[in-house]
């Protein structure tokens, strides 16, 4: 049996601006892609970005929507610091901080922001369990 790679597609209203977003801003590693789409390796998975009306117009459905969308994107990093240098990053290449960094209930810490298109990402920190490649583990 194949392994099952699973890739995540954003639709996006601006796609030079959204490529710009996650190429220079975040220092996604970008693909070499057809000038309508865009590809990004990520560890484990892929982020793809599409025009929100042809994403919407694919899938057969209204690209017209606002507010929560119901879900969020997580990109887990290996300490508090990081979480902390990752969003902070984020803002400044042009994201909207939707809640600052700060310890959580479970005893990890995360914060939030918004891409230019609005999609939430959460950024954390789990002490308990790493998502990331065994050797990228960090004890403290």
């Amino acid at each position: 049996m194949q392994p099952r790679i699973s890739m995540i597609t954003l639709g996006v209203k601006d796609l030079a601006r959204a490529i710009a977003f996650y190429e220079d801003g975040l220092g996604f590693p970008r693909m070499e892609s057809p000038p309508e789409v865009a590809f990004f390796t990520l560890n484990g998975t892929w982020l793809g970005l599409f025009g929100r009306n042809d994403l919407a117009e694919d899938a057969q459905v209204s690209p017209i929507g606002n507010g929560f969308a119901g879900f969020s994107l997580a990109h887990n990093v290996p300490s508090e610091l990081e979480v902390d240098q990752v969003v902070e990053q984020a803002v400044r290449a042009g994201a909207t901080l939707t809640k600052t960094p700060q310890k959580t209930t479970w005893g990890g810490y995360c914060g939030y922001f918004k891409d230019p298109d609005g999609h939430l990402w959460e950024i954390a920190y789990n002490p308990f369990f790493w998502v990331g490649p065994e050797a990228l583990v960090v004890f403290s």
